[in-house]
């Protein structure tokens, strides 16, 4: 049996598990955003910081990647729980990516859930740099998590209008 994981965040960069092949892929239905304050690892209780979660949008699609897992595939999920579900704002779903060969696989993916105290989605780019360009949180840097995202993504070719925006706004008010 095959494990694949959906990766369009952290994962991307840093999926801290076996990865034995992984693949462009795009999941339809969902939209990639800082929509989720980070009260653990990229902020505090006190002074939050944004991650990026997927939010259910009709029509869009978030590109990322497939991440095929190798090892022992109860190991890879329970330490993916213990990873992404610290503050149950995001839920485990599998669902069904495309991969840029054209194939479709169903893949583990954490998806924001909406009505969690976390949850924040629309907030205006300025608003998101602020925050970002200020928080840290017990991973680090908020600023570090976007800038290895968006560098990631780059070089797998994907284009984040967004999130290039962002970078370079962090960058100017980071200095």
């Amino acid at each position: 049996m095959t494990l694949w994981v959906f990766a369009y965040g952290s994962l991307l960069w840093n999926p801290g598990f076996d990865v034995v092949q992984q693949e462009p892929a795009s999941l339809p239905g969902y939209a990639r955003s800082f929509c989720m304050r980070s009260i653990h690892h990229r902020g505090t209780e006190e002074a939050p910081g944004l991650v990026l979660a997927l939010d259910e949008t009709p029509g869009a699609a978030c590109s990322g990647v497939a991440l095929q897992a190798g090892g022992d595939h109860d190991e890879v999920l329970a330490y993916l729980r213990e990873r992404e579900l610290v503050s149950s704002a995001y839920l485990e779903k599998m669902l069904e990516v495309d991969l840029r060969s054209g194939e479709r696989v169903t893949a583990v993916t954490y998806v924001i859930d909406p009505d969690h105290v976390q949850y924040c989605g629309a907030l205006p780019l300025e608003e998101q740099a602020q925050i970002i360009s200020r928080a840290h949180g017990g991973r680090g840097p908020n600023s570090e998590y976007l800038f290895n995202t968006a560098r990631h993504l780059d070089e797998i070719g994907v284009r984040d209008a967004e999130l290039q925006w962002l970078s370079d706004r962090v960058r100017s008010l980071c200095g």
